[in-house]
């Protein structure tokens, strides 16, 4: 049977990113990629000129000058034709990286198959404990509009600063946070992070976060606040 790609509009691969989310069933960190003019290309795949999937590439933002598979879905019965469904797509698009999170297990699969140097950007994380920390005398204040960050203050200081970002795939928010230096090794970037948390899910959402591999302070307080990693971003060359 012949594989083939070829290129569409986003609108017209809406419903399979729709059963892509529910097997991913968790934060996507680069979900946010398609609405952005100009930042992506997508192609339908097809098996014996039956539509089998879809593959997209991001070229623009931060990725402008490469052309990085970054979404690739094969439907269930046509998983038997997996490796060649990915070669017709990079033969199609041109494409020149990989930037996979490693939950995605096709994709990873494919990388770790067909790409070199590959390395790790960020460690994604889910939320899995809830925690009941306590800072004396800390408060948290929500900063002005338009600004969507909240504020810990200690002793009548700005100790941290830190939001949830909701432009992730629903109903995921990504939680950030920074701990000014004078008040650091101290817990509150953690109780932060806890409180942000509780926050998140009060609106209805479910917190999630990631750093930076290298970064073992922040990966530690992430977990101090009940954070369990849970995938890596991973990017390699083809």
């Amino acid at each position: 049977m012949a594989c083939s790609a070829k290129p569409v509009p986003v609108s017209e691969i809406s419903l399979w990113r729709d059963l892509y989310r529910q097997e991913m069933n968790c934060q996507i960190v680069h979900d946010s990629l398609h609405p952005r003019e100009g930042w992506t290309q997508s192609f339908h795949l097809e098996l014996n000129d039956r539509s089998a999937g879809y593959g997209s590439i991001v070229v623009g933002g931060p990725w402008k000058g490469t052309r990085s598979i970054f979404e690739f879905y094969v439907l269930p019965g046509c998983r038997s034709r997996v490796f060649d469904l990915f070669g017709v797509l990079v033969e199609a698009s041109g494409a020149t990286a990989i930037n996979v999170q490693s939950n995605d297990s096709l994709l990873t699969v494919m990388l770790h198959a067909w790409a070199k140097n590959i390395a790790s950007e960020s460690i994604v994380f889910a939320d899995k404990l809830t925690t009941g920390r306590q800072i004396a005398g800390a408060t948290m204040r929500k900063c002005p509009e338009p600004s969507t960050d909240w504020a810990l203050e200690l002793d009548g200081e700005v100790a941290a600063t830190g939001g949830i970002l909701y432009h992730y795939n629903r109903p995921y928010g990504d939680i950030y946070m920074e701990v000014a230096e004078g008040f650091r090794l101290r817990g509150l970037g953690s109780y932060l992070v806890q409180e942000l948390k509780r926050t998140c899910y009060e609106g209805g959402s479910i917190p999630c976060a990631r750093c930076n591999p290298g970064n073992i302070a922040s990966r530690r307080t992430l977990q101090k606040a009940g954070f369990v990693p849970c995938a890596h971003i991973l990017t390699g060359s083809l």
